[in-house]
């Protein structure tokens, strides 16, 4: 093992030791909290899960809103993300998830503070109300009733930053109430006793495609896009690969559309997430945008699950005094 993923190993195994020992003290919201999180840096389908199990909360009747960090947001502090704001303010990932959902999203580098400021200010009526905490599994100093982990095919065999991927090995799945196998992944051999073992598969939404085109991503794994794309059949003349959450800028416009004449294409194609980080780019390139979808296997015994881990916490019940189920 690289010896910088030694140490980075050894750090998190310490933090992790003294929120479980209580010593750093995880601090709890008046309403539940369902995060969905994952062991490496990206590509693992959260954003797509989140989405999902949202519309399927919105389904039952539930009051929901996300917390999210906003990563590599320039603004500060807490703010609801505004669906027709820029990455910039918020974040390309939470403004997909606002525009997607049309729920509240509120960002904080303290998920704890997002939570208090969203039940200060958000009113959701008498309805059951659950927070949704993306990308939470490290996020430990927001208690959680139910942690929700997903896993890849690429994490059973990768190693932990900065030698690979993984923030965490997979014995931290330990932590987790239900694993999550993302694409067919195999969790034969895993010490997941008493877990919930549940399946999730993405599938690309492709529009008619006519033509030859030029693919470009900034999202974690984009060569998983690419072949996607060509195993539809689609003719893809070059590949263009930017860093995960990268914002455009007017020089990769200009560089794009040389290469879509350079190479005889007739458009482009991309990510949803690009397509947010775009921006007021999106017109110039006029790129056919390809929106991922996520299905939950068994996902009526997903959502009774989740509502009975969390039944018992406040506002889980309807001012009638009924189940949400």
């Amino acid at each position: 093992m690289n010896p910088l993923s030694t140490v980075y190993g050894a750090v998190g195994d310490l933090r992790n030791s003294l929120y479980d020992r209580g010593i750093f003290k995880a601090h709890r919201l008046k309403y539940p909290v369902i995060s969905i999180g994952n062991l490496s840096i990206g590509g693992s389908g959260k954003t797509p899960f989140v989405i999902r199990l949202g519309e399927l909360l919105l389904e039952h009747a539930l009051a929901i809103d996300v917390l999210s960090r906003g990563y590599r947001r320039r603004t500060k502090g807490v703010l609801q993300v505004d669906p027709g704001g820029i990455a910039a303010s918020f974040g390309d990932e939470p403004l997909l998830i606002s525009r997607r959902l049309k729920c509240p999203v509120v960002v904080g580098a303290l998920r704890y503070d997002a939570g208090r400021w969203a039940e200060e200010h958000i009113n959701t009526g008498s309805k059951p109300r659950v927070h949704l905490l993306d990308d939470g599994f490290q996020h430990r100093q927001l208690a959680r009733d139910f942690d929700i982990v997903l896993v890849t095919q690429e994490d059973l065999a990768d190693s932990l930053l900065p030698g690979g991927r993984l923030r965490e090995q997979l014995p931290a799945l330990a932590r987790a109430d239900a694993v999550v196998a993302m694409d067919g992944a195999s969790l034969d051999g895993l010490p997941l006793q008493g877990k919930h073992l549940w399946q999730a598969a993405r599938r690309l939404e492709l529009p008619p495609v006519s033509g030859p085109v030029i693919a470009f991503a900034g999202v974690a794994r984009p060569k998983r896009f690419f072949k996607e794309l060509r195993r539809n059949g689609i003719d893809i003349k070059d590949e263009i690969t930017f860093r995960d959450h990268y914002r455009y800028h007017s020089s990769d416009i200009r560089n794009l559309l040389r290469m879509r004449e350079r190479k005889n294409a007739v458009t482009f194609i991309t990510t949803e997430k690009d397509a947010v980080n775009l921006g007021g780019h999106l017109q110039a390139l006029e790129p056919i945008v390809v929106p991922m979808t996520l299905e939950i296997t068994s996902q009526e015994t997903v959502i009774e699950t989740l509502l009975g881990a969390v039944a018992e916490r406040p506002g889980m019940r309807k001012s009638t005094g009924t189940s949400p189920v």
